[in-house]
């Protein structure tokens, strides 16, 4: 297969993963990275062996037909757009957009010019999450009743070296986190039908402790606590909290799903691997199910190869701005919810995602 040529805009903390798996691909060539700071893209390019350059002169290449966006959140939107004016597909790190507004004029943008739109996550492609999609397809714990997912959190501001953004808008832990679970859960249990939710600033301000930046103080702008209940269209009913404000840990799992006949508990969305567990109706102790799936390490990049495929064969793709378009309404119906005291009904829906392969070759995908 003749690989997409692809450039990477935004040479942060997260491109490095990208650098490292994105050629190793069947579909899928790094050829260049840009930044707003030119010598920094330089640097990660030559770094990883590929050409630094402008995000300008990266748009204007002819030899370059997607752009993967891992800017910061609210950059998302202004760079998706770019990249698309410019005639590039695009997959983009999550959120798809900061607002829903946002979201739906790139996608609007992308069908007028008959270009496609993926976004991160893309960890429910790992072995891990297909392992429970295909327990749950195959009936291992019956019809599905409800779920939970926590992603309980102190915050990042003690390690990561610029963590303002997590607190302005368009971060937060729902929009930071969520869109892992949320996407996992609708992977394994189709799109959502309404949410519910309350949500908090439990810390008006909050002091970076790590370096190079501690002692600034950070206004938090957005919710940091976030307790919601989720509907799905096909009837079941999850809880989910989100949170930057537990300051002493927590033993809570990640995600579990409940169904007629069992329980089975998910790994970590925000990874790609193990372990799954199962107890059965009536059951006294825990299996740990062996994976069916490879992608168990850090894969992040695999979205966006089956988005290349995609490009090449005009088969339908994973991570699509459908599906990231979904999660982005569902987080700000938690939001909207806590705000107005009422339910929120989801307008858009999705396709759930199909699932992949078992026993795929590394680095393919069908």
């Amino acid at each position: 297969m003749d690989k997409v040529k692809a450039g990477i805009i935004g040479t942060g903390n997260i491109s490095g993963i990208y650098f490292q798996n994105g050629s190793r691909f069947e579909s899928l060539e790094i050829v260049a990275c840009a930044d707003i700071d030119v010598e920094r893209a330089n640097a990660k390019g030559a770094e990883y062996g590929v050409r630094g350059c402008s995000v300008e002169e990266l748009l204007a290449d002819p030899e370059i037909e997607m752009v993967i966006n891992l800017t910061i959140p609210k950059a998302h939107a202004p760079v998706n757009l770019q990249a698309l004016e410019a005639g590039k597909h695009v997959y983009v790190e999550k959120p798809l957009a900061v607002t829903c507004g946002e979201g739906r004029e790139v996608l609007e943008l992308a069908g007028r010019k008959g270009l496609l739109v993926g976004s991160a996550p893309d960890t429910f492609l790992g072995g891990g999450i297909q392992t429970c999609i295909k327990l749950i397809e195959e009936g291992a714990i019956g019809t599905p009743i409800g779920a939970t997912a926590f992603m309980m959190s102190g915050g990042h501001e003690s390690w990561h070296p610029s963590p303002e953004f997590y607190y302005q808008a368009g971060g937060g832990p729902m929009f930071d986190m969520g869109p892992y679970y949320l996407t996992a859960l609708v992977a394994m249990l189709g799109p959502i039908r309404r949410v519910t939710g309350s949500a908090r600033i439990s810390f008006p301000e909050r002091t970076i402790t790590s370096q190079p930046k501690a002692g600034t103080v950070i206004p938090v702008e957005v919710p940091t606590h976030i307790a919601g209940v989720i509907d799905f269209e096909s009837g079941p009913v999850a809880t989910i909290i989100t949170s930057f404000d537990v300051k002493g840990g927590s033993t809570l799992p990640r995600i579990e799903v409940y169904g007629s006949d069992g329980t089975l508990v998910v790994p970590d969305p925000n990874t790609f691997g193990g372990p799954v567990q199962l107890s059965r109706a009536g059951a006294r102790e825990w299996i740990e199910v062996p994976l069916t799936h490879g992608y168990t390490g850090n894969s992040r990049g695999v979205g966006a190869a089956d988005m290349a495929k995609a490009i090449r064969t005009g088969r339908p793709y994973r991570a699509n701005g459908a599906l990231a378009y979904h999660v982005l309404e569902a987080m700000h119906g938690f939001h909207a919810a806590s705000e107005e005291g009422r339910h929120y009904v989801m307008v858009s829906t999705c396709a759930k995602p199909a699932p992949l392969p078992a026993g795929l070759p590394e680095f393919t995908l069908d």
